[in-house]
């Protein structure tokens, strides 16, 4: 046998094989699979006409279903690879697969945006299912892995209640005939990012130069920026009527953007600007910190430095602040997200915590599809004993839940 009759039928058992793996994905497979967030239910189903791959899944998480058709399917050889595509809080996650193809399984790694990634494995489904959305009868995956995700399953347990009673509803409303701070846009240089960026501050009534002043840095979600704060909380009205009212400690409170890129508006795609909310770490402590402390007349102590955020940026209060537990000595997390690192990375050290935190604070609200996050942290401090307010109020991954907690967590820091 010549070489090229020996090449010529070595490629054709290459595109037989290719062809035997296409033959055999078309149909329906199951997956369940618990993650961060709870028990998640796929049934995928797949279609090859004239060659061309596409798919759809039947999804169930926590009683809620949707219906998603796949993207960008291909296969190649035994190697699967598809996309689909999620909703959170307005903006679009882009989940990726990629797997191996079986007889009767296909094992899948599932990587959710740049927050989380599970190892799954999808059984051909063998029988007519009785319901296309609820995958709960027939073939099941390996036992599930941990790993993180969006929404989900909310259960409560016995410390998940309030600790704190609701605020009055107009708590940020601007009264009259009381002192007011100043709110400003200011520019500082980001070595971190090579471009000049922006930040709000607030500085409380009174403020003087010739006094010193502690300081919270109060970060934003994954579609907001410097300005989402005041867009729905405003600081600078809310501490206005605590100071007056003698329930703060006059403090600044700095709002940067916790997108650290040269292009940080959020875009039609925050979900896709998440690795810069994880390098604005350095921005933070190399960066923002020291141009408010060049700028602004504020202690440069520890336990004059707080550190808070909401959803993306409550993930990043916990990561950075616990993580630097000599640059912050008042931490909290309102509702925090996936980007929370998980408990026992968050706190390696539980005893240097416990003697270092001054406040560390966790909330979320009980209709939260993210509250398992939160939940997580509560009960990994609670075991290991280190001292953190636990709040659970009524309401869902929303503002009135951020404001609400920003109004309670300013009356227990700097005292």
């Amino acid at each position: 046998m010549t070489k090229t009759s020996k090449l010529i039928i070595s490629s054709l058992i290459t595109l037989l094989a290719v062809a035997t793996h296409a033959a055999d994905i078309p149909g329906q497979w199951r997956a369940e699979f618990d993650t961060q967030i709870g028990l998640q239910k796929y049934l995928y189903t797949f279609q090859l006409t004239d060659g061309k791959l596409t798919g759809k899944a039947s999804v169930e998480v926590g009683g809620q279903k949707r219906e998603v058709e796949l993207k960008d399917l291909k296969l190649t050889g035994d190697t699967l690879t598809f996309a689909e595509g999620f909703k959170f809080q307005d903006n679009e996650v882009r989940i990726d697969y990629t797997g191996k193809v079986g007889e009767n399984e296909i094992k899948l790694t599932r990587k959710v945006g740049d927050f989380a990634t599970e190892e799954l494995v999808a059984k051909r489904v063998t029988e007519v299912a009785s319901s296309a959305a609820s995958p709960t009868n027939s073939a099941r995956a390996e036992p599930p892995r941990r790993g993180g995700g969006f929404g989900g399953p909310i259960v409560l347990g016995p410390d998940d209640k309030a600790a704190f009673d609701d605020p009055p509803a107009d708590v940020d409303k601007k009264r009259d005939n009381i002192p007011r701070g100043k709110l400003e846009m200011i520019e500082y240089e980001s070595k971190t990012v090579g471009t000049t960026r922006k930040m709000q501050v607030y500085t409380p009534p009174g403020y003087s130069p010739d006094k010193k002043y502690p300081v919270l840095y109060l970060l934003h979600g994954i579609g907001g920026d410097e300005t989402e704060w005041e867009r729905f909380a405003h600081p600078d009205a809310l501490l206005d009527n605590l100071i007056a009212d003698g329930k703060a400690v006059p403090m600044i409170i700095v709002m940067p953007n916790g997108r650290a890129q040269k292009d940080d508006r959020a875009g039609p795609n925050a979900m896709a600007t998440a690795p810069a909310f994880a390098a604005f770490e350095r921005d933070l402590l190399d960066d923002v910190i020291p141009a408010i402390q060049s700028r602004y007349s504020a202690y440069t102590n520890r336990e004059s430095r707080a550190l808070a955020g909401l959803s993306m940026g409550g993930g990043q209060s916990l990561n950075f602040g616990m993580a630097h537990l000599d640059t912050f000595a008042w931490v909290g997390g309102f509702s925090s997200a996936p980007n929370t690192k998980p408990p026992e990375q968050l706190v390696p050290d539980p005893a240097a915590a416990t003697q270092q935190l001054k406040l560390l604070w966790i909330s979320c609200g009980n209709k939260d599809g993210l509250i398992r996050i939160s939940q997580g942290v509560h009960a990994y401090l609670k075991e290991h004993k280190v001292p953190h307010v636990w709040h659970v109020d009524g309401n869902g991954h929303d503002a009135t839940h951020w404001k609400n907690n920003l109004w309670l967590f300013s009356q227990h820091i700097f005292k």
